[in-house]
């Protein structure tokens, strides 16, 4: 096997893969530093991680994914559409802790990178698709995904990387292989997949294409229309209340806000601006348009995870509006496309000091350990298979061992509440464990049996009367 492997050297096939190898591995390394830092120093910039860690954990258990962090016996089916996380369970059962979602999420962006790097290297040649790759590889999306832990659209990047790339070589079975698990990674992604399947129409002129898009709509129709609503507590879609078509028509100017106009100045420049060259282009519209339309300011900025399935789209898009202007009648487009990569690596270097990643190079002062060990030792005192009431503060390190709860829903009686007053999200009049309690429990007694640090961890004393 040694021999075969380098004769396989020697005739240089395995030389292709080098760097794009290379770049997916350096993006999967510096990612995991920066998750395992951010671990370290108790930080919980939400309760995603919290919540996806209680999927895999029923999954590998072969149980449904009910998730009590949303919710009493809440299925988060019902949330979204994503069964593809099933495959979360067998990693899980090998290694059970939160932070192994982590290291899945930012592998898949090092296969993205490694796919993309590949298909840059092919276009530009080595140096520069390197570097190519390199841009998407830390681009502000995927950076803003990494900083905001684990989420369903981890599984999202490599699979639009790996077919859209397959697009950009002209393998248009590849392409359509790669695109149709989309639809079980969240439901809206069905339309990214319908759109997909129309440029591949279009570019391939081929009926591949054409029922890509029915399977596209098909799933997306099935999800939100049948499958949500059945599994969802409420009986609906429950996402579809926040877009409100008659209230945009009456306004037309609550469709121009400064946050939206940021994201789309920031994706202009990221794709060296011939990414709109492409008809590959089309396909961050279903993405932009629901983010866009939605009543939630969250969804408009570039910040969080959700500008992540945009980075994959964008970079192919560059890829293919370079090859397509290279081949222009028009000189002045011609001679772009010959620099239009220099400007998309000249817009990820500019951009590297306001993004996460640009943080490991101030460890101390941006990774504080000043909490650690009264973090720690709050933990410590909770047993493992205890009912937990909690913020988001120790959330994801508690899921791991304990049923938890999240404080903000009607939940069953605790054995113990758990809150961080300094990061934890609570309102502002709740500043102590009994407060909480007499709050969220009338008539139940709790015990504070810890406090520093911010921390505190109450017990469960007397149910109530």
């Amino acid at each position: 096997m040694s021999g075969f492997r380098a004769e396989l050297f020697r005739s240089g096939a395995l030389r292709p893969f080098l760097l794009p190898v290379g770049v997916g591995i350096v993006t999967t390394v510096l990612y995991t530093v920066f998750s395992a830092l951010q671990w370290r120093s108790f930080a919980a910039p939400s309760w995603d991680l919290g919540i996806f860690t209680q999927l895999a954990r029923q999954y590998a258990a072969l149980e449904a994914p009910i998730v009590t962090i949303k919710g009493d016996g809440f299925n988060l089916l019902g949330d979204h559409f994503h069964p593809l996380l099933v495959v979360l369970g067998p990693i899980f059962a090998i290694f059970p802790q939160a932070f192994t979602l982590l290291v899945v999420q930012n592998a898949m962006f090092g296969i993205a990178a490694a796919a993309l790097t590949y298909a840059a290297i092919r276009l530009l040649g080595s140096r520069t698709g390197t570097l190519f790759g390199l841009a998407f590889a830390f681009s502000w999306g995927l950076q803003g995904a990494v900083e905001a832990q684990f989420h369903e659209i981890a599984f999202a990047v490599p699979l639009l990387a790996l077919s859209l790339t397959a697009f950009l070589g002209r393998k248009w079975v590849t392409c359509l292989l790669w695109a149709m698990p989309l639809v079980f990674v969240k439901e809206d992604l069905g339309l990214t997949v319908a759109v997909v399947g129309i440029v591949l129409a279009v570019r391939s002129r081929h009926p591949l294409g054409v029922w890509l898009a029915v399977w596209g709509v098909g799933w997306f129709a099935l999800a939100s229309l049948v499958i949500l609503p059945l599994l969802n507590p409420n009986g609906a879609w429950a996402y579809s209340s926040s877009i409100d078509l008659l209230k945009i028509l009456g306004d037309p100017a609550t469709l121009f806000q400064p946050q939206k106009g940021v994201t789309l100045a920031l994706l202009l420049v990221a794709g060296g601006v011939i990414a709109v060259r492409s008809p590959l282009a089309l396909v961050l519209l279903p993405t932009l348009a629901w983010r866009f339309l939605s009543d939630n300011s969250g969804y408009w900025g570039p910040t969080w995870q959700y500008s992540a399935v945009l980075m994959p789209i964008l970079f192919a898009a560059a890829l293919d509006g370079i090859a397509l202007a290279r081949t222009s009648r028009r000189r002045w487009l011609c001679g772009y496309g010959r620099q239009a990569a220099s400007v998309s690596i000249v817009a990820a270097l500019v951009l590297t000091t306001t993004l996460p990643v640009f943080k490991l190079t101030d460890v101390a002062g941006n990774f504080s350990t000043d909490r650690t060990i009264a973090a720690t030792a709050a933990l410590r005192i909770v047993p493992d298979g205890a009912l937990v009431e909690s913020d988001i503060g120790l959330m994801n390190y508690l899921v791991e061992r304990t049923e938890v709860f999240w404080l903000g829903n009607s939940n069953p009686l605790p054995d113990y509440l758990v809150i961080d007053l300094a990061a934890g999200g609570l309102p502002i009049e709740w500043t102590s464990a009994q407060v909480v309690g007499e709050a969220l429990h009338p008539g139940a007694a709790f015990t504070t049996i810890y406090s520093a640090g911010g921390y505190e961890v109450a017990r469960l004393a007397a149910p109530p009367s």
